[in-house]
């Protein structure tokens, strides 16, 4: 099935009419590496893989963003700190996350730079009692003496710490996906199914709504905070159907358990109790690459997220009103769960074997 472009185009743009034609930004990772300087990137590497950060020496940014894991962690729903500690949502991927314009499932920080102090200080997290000891930890590791004066002309700080870990963040980008190719020109980029699912995902489903095919920034998000009812308390057990014409109960995928308190999500930043529940959109570019899915790791597949979103959502009231049952069929789920697999970028990968390849000093050696 090898449609004109123009045509499949027109077959998404239909229900967009205000929308001018899909020309996804082609932004890549050697244009953004071009603009940075490759010692801060090198250090912010090694920063972010070093478990010497955390209070203990146990537990590094990479335990939690695991690059071979999307930058997310595959077996945790939600992070897990030093000794155990339980936190209350599942790492986001840091894939294209110099690009969002706020951080955390529930926007709090808007400055890459600064948002490295949050996990750094949590007591759930890495457990630091405050900057000046995670400072002067690694001001008395030679290493690193060298390595930003080096990169920064100078000794390290807790501003300095923050760039050099940004600079790294930012320079994982992964956009070069078959879809994107697709839309390029290259014709045999997409399977048939993909291209099924394209058209679900601008027309039937409805998911350029709340993830817009057109972003500026090309993360296929709007950005915004909505209620979708994931990780709600259950009040029902409804049958949900999978592609593979298997059923299970809604409530079995969107059960938290064993938070440590109830998340409020944006609610928490805003104070307003009409923001309760509601989590930042996502970004899809990658998507396959980063399960568990929600803020809350409560959906394990992308055929499970497809299956949720089907259904309807959560059990709750004051939902986003977008979210209703979409009376997908089992073949068309599985066509949106194919496109979704389309947005993987071939960087992504280069970012995996850049940190395999590089060795870091810890405790002991």
């Amino acid at each position: 099935m090898n449609a004109p472009l123009w045509a499949w185009q027109l077959l998404v743009t239909l229900p967009l009419l205000t929308l001018a034609p899909l020309t996804p930004p082609t932004t890549s990772a050697s244009t953004i590496n071009a603009a940075a300087d490759p010692l801060r990137i090198e250090l912010g590497r090694l920063l972010f893989l070093d478990r010497r950060l955390s209070v203990n020496g146990t537990l590094s940014c990479a335990n939690c963003h695991v690059p071979a894991m999307g930058f997310t962690h595959h077996q945790m729903e939600t992070a897990v700190g030093v000794a155990g500690r339980a936190g209350r949502r599942n790492a986001p991927t840091l894939l294209n996350v110099g690009s969002l314009p706020a951080l955390f499932w529930d926007g709090r920080e808007e400055d890459l730079e600064a948002q490295i102090w949050g996990p750094l200080l949590d007591p759930n997290e890495m457990a630091n009692p405050s900057r000046e000891a995670v400072v002067d930890r690694l001001a008395a590791l030679p290493e690193y003496q060298a390595r930003f004066e080096e990169a920064f002309a100078g000794p390290v700080t807790a501003q300095r710490l923050g760039e050099a870990l940004a600079a790294y963040q930012r320079s994982l980008v992964a956009m070069d996906s078959p879809w994107q190719r697709w839309m390029n020109g290259e014709v045999d980029a997409l399977s048939d199914e993909a291209r099924q699912g394209l058209v679900l995902f601008g027309g039937k489903a409805g998911c350029y709504a709340c993830h817009p095919l057109q972003s500026a920034d090309g993360l296929m998000t709007d950005h915004h905070y909505h209620r979708t009812g994931a990780g709600a308390p259950q009040r029902d057990q409804r049958p949900v159907q999978f592609p593979d014409g298997s059923q299970t109960q809604l409530g079995a995928l969107v059960n938290v358990g064993g938070a440590a308190r109830a998340d409020l999500g944006r609610a928490e930043v805003t104070g307003e109790p009409a923001d309760q529940g509601k989590f930042r959109t996502p970004g899809l570019r990658n998507v396959a690459l980063t399960p568990p899915y929600m803020h809350d790791g409560s959906l394990p597949t992308l055929a499970a997220v497809v299956a949720f979103y089907n259904a309807g959502g959560g059990p709750v009231a004051d939902k986003n009103p977008r979210v209703m049952p979409l009376h997908l069929s089992a073949e068309e789920q599985r066509q949106l769960v194919a496109f979704l697999q389309a947005l993987t970028g071939r960087e992504a990968q280069r970012w995996v074997q850049q940190a395999e390849d590089t060795t870091v000093g810890n405790p002991g050696d």
